[in-house]
């Protein structure tokens, strides 16, 4: 069961990708994800805090210490995380002229942490995963700080930002969750032990929902602006991918290394962006970039995984 359980979250992308597709083509059939509320807040937040939830089920205090051990690189791509992505977010939204809304989602999905997907990536692609955990748990960490403030500098000039706004959303569905399951996996590892094994495919489920919910919402625009959209985002991943490899192969890390830098710079938490840009932004098609990164870096990571697992395997073989 634990198998089949794991098999199906590896499969995440196929999940984004089939969740965008139904809420293009039936989008009823989905948007009532993002227009029903309960206890006051949107499905979506409750979603996310759950998502974030089980991340922190994943991690123990000994995870914290290993941050330590690994001080340059987990640093590296935290550094790289908030630089390559939010300088390549306002840079494509710059040169391609985006409208307002989408510019501003773009640079606010740029300005997000690591998601908790990049972990699974990480693992397809034979790469690092305890550092990619780390980098994911450093940058989740300093979204706090870093989101608002990187996401007023860059976008402030087209819209107002409510940077505090965005600091308390995130505190709320990002910190107290991640803290929740810290505390719930010291205090109750064996409930922890019994959740864990679905935990990865709730997540991924959940983002597939999330994601899919506000493309069906905003779905006439998608389809009239879809080319557009899609070239913005590519075009931001395809960037955090490059630029992330490279910045680890700048500072002389091995290519294991660069790769878990490479997939932890390229893959955003989507479905915060989606949750913030709901909450702090007057204009509703600011979430969309957002759910259209959720399909794109999936896809985009996938692929990359598979191509460096082909390679670790053919260099494997070669070595014996």
């Amino acid at each position: 069961m634990n198998r089949f359980l794991g098999l199906a979250a590896q499969a995440f992308p196929l999940w984004v990708v089939a969740a965008g597709a139904l809420a293009l083509a039936s989008p009823d059939s989905l948007a009532w994800f993002a227009t029903t509320r309960w206890l006051g807040q949107s499905l979506i937040v409750w979603g996310l805090a759950i998502i974030m939830l089980g991340m922190g089920l994943t991690l123990s205090v000994d995870d914290f210490r290993g941050a330590f051990r690994m001080p340059r690189a987990a640093l590296l791509g935290l550094a790289a995380q908030y630089t390559v992505m939010p300088l390549s977010g306002w840079a494509v939204a710059t040169v391609l002229d985006l409208p307002t809304p989408f510019a501003v989602g773009l640079i606010l999905t740029a300005c997000c942490p690591g998601g908790t997907a990049s972990n699974i990536v990480t693992y397809l692609a034979r790469a690092h995963v305890a550092l990619s955990v780390l980098m994911t748990l450093l940058s989740t960490l300093a979204a706090v700080v870093m989101t608002p403030l990187l996401t007023g500098a860059l976008a402030g000039h087209l819209v107002p930002v409510d940077r505090a706004g965005l600091f308390l959303d995130t505190v709320k569905v990002v910190i107290i969750p991640v803290v929740l399951g810290v505390a719930l996996n010291h205090r109750l590892p064996r409930l922890v032990r019994w959740v864990s094994p679905g935990a990865p495919l709730a997540a991924a489920l959940t983002v597939a929902l999330i994601c899919g919910s506000i493309v069906a919402v905003n779905a006439p625009v998608i389809r009239a602006q879809f080319a557009s959209i899609a070239l913005a985002v590519a075009l931001l991943h395809i960037l955090g991918f490059a630029l992330g490899y490279g910045a680890a192969r700048l500072f002389r890390y091995d290519r294991i290394i660069a790769r878990t830098v490479s997939i932890e710079v390229g893959m955003q938490n989507s479905g915060l962006a989606v949750v913030l840009a709901r909450s702090n932004f007057a204009d509703p098609l600011t979430a969309v970039p957002g759910a259209v990164s959720s399909v794109f870096h999936s896809v985009i990571g996938s692929m990359l995984a598979a191509w460096w697992r082909a390679r670790a395997a053919r260099e494997s073989s070669n070595n014996h």
